[in-house]
């Protein structure tokens, strides 16, 4: 589905966090990190569960060369992720949280 299409659908009242999230993925996938971060961060507003909206609101943050913020938000994917019990996506964050602080001069 395409940008417009989607954009569309929110403009028309269709506003939840699958929606932001496809959004925000598809915007990534664009290179506009910043409206990617604008729409990953409503999805995780809307369902702070959402591991995988967590994921790439990270990535597109550390895209945006916003590393602070990125590393802040796998870490609050990372718990999202534990507490909801999606493994793989824990796993996939705790990588991306390296791989920002060691951008960032962090090794750990």
């Amino acid at each position: 589905m395409d940008i417009e299409a989607l954009e569309k659908m929110l403009a028309g009242g269709a506003d939840n966090a699958m929606l932001r999230f496809t959004l925000g993925k598809a915007c990534f996938d664009l290179e506009q990190y910043a409206k990617a971060v604008m729409h990953l961060e409503e999805a995780v507003r809307q369902d702070a569960q959402y591991s995988a909206a967590w994921k790439w609101l990270g990535r597109a943050l550390e895209r945006a060369g916003e590393l602070e913020r990125a590393a802040e938000t796998f870490r609050k994917g990372i718990e999202a992720a534990r507490q909801k019990g999606d493994r793989q996506a824990e796993k996939e964050m705790a990588v991306f949280l390296r791989r920002v602080e060691k951008q960032q001069g962090k090794t750990q």
